[in-house]
């Protein structure tokens, strides 16, 4: 095969143990597999040497997601094109096939959202719409920025993979709502830092819920879903009511603590 048309598969893990081994069995027939491990203390690594990965290290440190981790693992990919995948995600033999037939066309463009299948409270979220994730691209000047739900920066062209229904990652993940709302909490403190210097008050405070119960049960098909459907739009709404909320208290302790300075 052409150097230029191989694909390394990069996966950050930290004690991901769970899902692992059928994760790396979904992508054995690829050039390379990749494992960015965090200082995992479980047989996270154990299990990526026994398929064979290339096993590097990222200090976990403090971090509470993969992202600081993202561009140090993709830079340590051997091959031109990088497919990111979570350690709970499945990677389908269609999904392998699309890729390697999309970088063998002229004029290939540099990157591509990957269409996903979530699963929520035991069942996989209809296909009416899929969540789009940036996770194909070149290697080369690619960076992802050290926030939680951001995308690569990518050199050149991306557009949304355009192939077969089957071509697509699952996610296998299927949190407790009480493993939800912990997640929800740390995901809306990184998420601060991304956008802290928004101007989101009380209009903000009630339209983004609102658009984003809006968006997940219509657009994304959750109405499909029955009640589980309307518990996953009603947790999507109180994502951005905690997100908008904790952004203006950081704002108004902020001006408490400018106002005690001027005394």
């Amino acid at each position: 095969m052409n150097e230029e048309q191989k694909i390394s598969v990069v996966i950050n893990t930290y004690n991901a143990c769970q899902h692992l081994a059928k994760v790396l069995d979904a992508v054995r027939d690829f050039d390379e597999v990749v494992v960015c491990d965090m200082e995992s203390t479980d047989n996270t690594v154990d299990i990526a040497r026994q398929y064979g990965c290339k096993v590097v290290t990222f200090p976990k440190a403090d971090h509470k997601s993969a992202e600081p981790a993202r561009t140090f693992a993709i830079q340590s990919a051997s091959n031109k094109w990088v497919l990111v995948v979570d350690a709970d995600e499945i990677v389908t033999p269609e999904l392998r096939d699309a890729l390697y037939r999309k970088i063998q066309e002229p004029g290939c463009p540099e990157g591509f959202y990957i269409p996903r299948q979530n699963m929520f409270m035991g069942m996989f979220v209809r296909d009416f719409h899929y969540d789009y994730q940036l996770r194909f691209f070149i290697r080369e000047g690619t960076e992802w920025p050290p926030y939680v739900h951001t995308f690569p920066k990518v050199q050149g062209r991306v557009v949304k993979l355009k192939a077969a229904k089957e071509a697509r990652m699952l996610h296998l993940m299927d949190e407790t709502m009480h493993e939800y709302m912990a997640k929800l909490n740390e995901y809306t403190d990184n998420e601060v830092e991304k956008k802290r210097q928004k101007g989101y008050g009380l209009w903000a405070l009630l339209w983004r819920p609102l658009w984003r119960f809006s968006q997940c049960y219509f657009l994304e098909g959750a109405f499909k879903m029955g009640t589980r459907g309307v518990i996953r739009a009603g947790l999507a709404a109180v994502y951005q009511f905690s997100l908008v909320s904790k952004i203006i208290e950081e704002r108004s302790r902020g001006k408490k603590e400018e106002g005690r300075g001027k005394k």
